[in-house]
């Protein structure tokens, strides 16, 4: 029975991760759940450093923590869960995590967290925020299947799934990252204390979603895959800053 670490940065009262732990244990895996105590999207791979965290176990048996979703995978793995868990799963993220996004998302910095245990991590997302169980069952099929990966160490599957009843998904597709342009200026407002406030914008339009890309395989009804790295290397610009720089 393979035992999974579940987390996500939506928090752990989550519908998304509430239906991802059920449909696994249904499906005769072990899963222990750690999550933030209240929504922690876009706080990427951030570690909490200024203040102890604080575990409490609820009454289904998640485990919340007043921290980052890292956080959370990482106190998972080397204490609450030590030597316990094969494989991270993050998600289910209400809403999609493509391209540029995986720069900021929690759910995918959740996943890198765990990149260390046996099994290579995986980051799941519906592109919206209806059809849960659509992604579930997609992560049912797909883990037997992940199972004969061999990627290296610091390798993470990227998962988006359309929002849509599983019946009208088109397939899969393996795919790289698209790109967005520049986000939207932050939006400025006035308190009642006449102080100036920043509210952070949305993202940029997509700028690459051309085939091949997660953006074209989602825009398809396709449930896109996408293999990412911790190595953020230019290795391809090595030899030429060597003989720039000397």
């Amino acid at each position: 029975m393979t035992h999974v670490m579940l987390s996500n940065d939506d928090g752990a009262q989550a519908p998304g991760l509430k239906m991802l732990a059920e449909t696994l244990q249904s499906n005769g895996y072990q899963v222990s759940v750690i999550a933030p105590d209240r929504d922690r999207s876009g706080a990427s791979n951030s570690l909490t450093l200024d203040r102890p965290l604080l575990p409490t176990t609820l009454d289904n048996g998640f485990v919340s923590v007043s921290g980052t979703p890292t956080d959370c995978v990482h106190l998972g793995i080397n204490s609450l869960f030590e030597g316990q868990c094969e494989r991270v799963v993050s998600g289910i993220n209400a809403g999609a995590n493509l391209g540029d996004d995986v720069l900021y998302s929690g759910t995918v910095a959740a996943a890198m967290e765990g990149r260390f245990l046996a099994k290579t991590p995986v980051a799941v997302s519906l592109v919206g925020k209806q059809h849960f169980e659509t992604a579930a069952r997609v992560i049912i099929e797909l883990l037997p299947k992940l199972e004969r990966l061999q990627l290296p160490v610091n390798s993470v599957i990227n998962i988006n799934v359309p929002d849509v009843p599983y019946e009208q998904l088109a397939g899969h597709k393996i795919t790289r990252l698209g790109h967005r342009l520049k986000s939207d200026n932050p939006v400025l407002t006035t308190n009642p204390r006449g102080k100036q406030l920043y509210w952070i914008a949305g993202v940029g339009e997509v700028a690459d979603a051309g085939p091949g890309t997660d953006f074209h395989a989602i825009e398809h009804g396709y449930v896109s895959i996408t293999p990412i790295q911790m190595d953020m290397t230019h290795h391809t610009a090595l030899e030429h800053l060597q003989v720039v720089l000397g």
